[in-house]
């Protein structure tokens, strides 16, 4: 029940007690009457707010319990399972501790072994970043020198070919003039020797004149021979027939 009907009640009862307190003498006896029913129906309604109260009550007190069981049971094994967990937890905290322990160890061998190749790696830059300054101040040397030599010797290249071409020059010169000496005595006997030729030539021409006219002379003998041979031949053959 609500608590405004209960308020409702208490005040219908408080009236009641009113008019029973006054008296019938101060109460119309339909009103008095009325009253007692009303109280009656009070007192009955109360015990039966009490009846269920209590049962209400008891159901509570055994829900409460029931729950409490429950909760107690709940809880315990709540408990338990916090127990597992934090056993777990524990288990867990203690396996990552040691991985984390291994973990650190296998890498702080690792950082060390990589110091180590680090070290080496930079020693070893080190040499060769020192080798090859070396080979390059050598290369550096030697092309220096190599230069210088170069140098040298492109001088003294052109200086032979200033030489050469001072040589060749005067070689040029005495050349022509041996050529045009040369070339003159050539054109001299060149003329000579057409002289020669135009003088042996009118000889030898004189001298096929003479070889014919002999020829001719020769050969009209000789004619003249072999008629005198045919005559005295047909002769004899007239002769002996």
């Amino acid at each position: 029940m609500s608590p405004k009907a209960t308020s409702k009640d208490s005040e219908a009862e408080a009236r009641a007690q009113n008019m029973l307190a006054a008296g019938p003498e101060f109460v119309p006896a339909d009103q008095f009457y009325q009253a007692e029913v009303e109280i009656r129906h009070l007192r009955d309604m109360v015990q039966a707010l009490r009846d269920t109260l209590e049962e209400a009550r008891f159901e509570t007190d055994e829900q409460v319990q029931h729950a409490s069981s429950s909760a107690n049971s709940e809880v315990s094994q709540l408990r338990n399972a916090v127990q597992a967990m934090r056993d777990e937890m524990e288990n867990v905290r203690f396996e990552k501790e040691e991985a984390v322990q291994q973990a650190t160890s296998n890498a702080n061998d690792e950082i060390k072994q990589l110091r180590m190749v680090a070290q080496k790696l930079r020693e070893e830059l080190e040499n060769i970043r020192f080798e090859k300054d070396e080979a390059v101040q050598h290369a550096v040397t030697e092309a220096n020198d190599e230069i210088m030599q170069l140098r040298h010797t492109a001088q003294a290249l052109r200086d032979e070919l200033e030489s050469l071409r001072f040589d060749k020059d005067e070689a040029v010169q005495n050349a022509s003039v041996v050529a045009n000496g040369e070339i003159s005595q050539l054109r001299g006997t060149a003329q000579q020797l057409r002289s020669e030729l135009e003088s042996r030539t009118a000889e030898l021409q004189e001298q096929i004149q003479n070889n014919e006219r002999q020829f001719r002379d020769e050969r009209k003998h000789l004619q003249d021979t072999i008629g005198v041979l045919r005559d005295k031949l047909e002769n004899n053959h007239n002769a002996d027939a």
